[in-house]
């Protein structure tokens, strides 16, 4: 017999499949294999950079949670296992609170093996090169 809800899930099954043959989505880790993925140091904003060698000095922070764990739920960051990640805010011009930039850095605490930017909180990345 015929069911609504299974029509609706076969509907909802040809339009996953058409999302991902279209690219409509990027690929796993798709956002930093680019060069435009990139950013030097001296690009970032300035509070970009400050918070950047407070990050290789370990501080202080102006924000408790700067140096929590990220999580990189939406997988946009290399695949590492959970707790590698931490992200600290990177100050926004006109907001109270965080704002929307911050970087994310994995590795050791004061030397990270790699640190990405973000100034669209957490939908994209940039990986920070010197």
């Amino acid at each position: 017999m015929w069911r609504p809800t299974s029509f609706k899930l076969v509907l909802t099954g040809f339009a996953l499949a058409a999302v991902f043959a279209t690219g409509i989505l990027p690929a796993h880790g798709s956002a930093l294999t680019s060069t435009s993925a990139t950013v030097s140091l001296a690009e970032l904003p300035r509070p970009g950079a400050q918070t950047y060698e407070l990050i290789r000095q370990g501080g202080p922070f102006a924000h408790e949670k700067d140096g929590v764990v990220f999580g990189n739920r939406e997988r946009l960051l290399p695949v590492q296992k959970r707790g590698y990640y931490r992200e600290y805010t990177v100050a926004t011009p006109g907001s109270r609170a965080r704002g929307v930039r911050r970087i994310v850095c994995g590795g050791q605490v004061r030397m990270p093996d790699a640190c990405y930017y973000t100034d669209d909180h957490y939908a994209s990345f940039r990986r920070i090169v010197p």
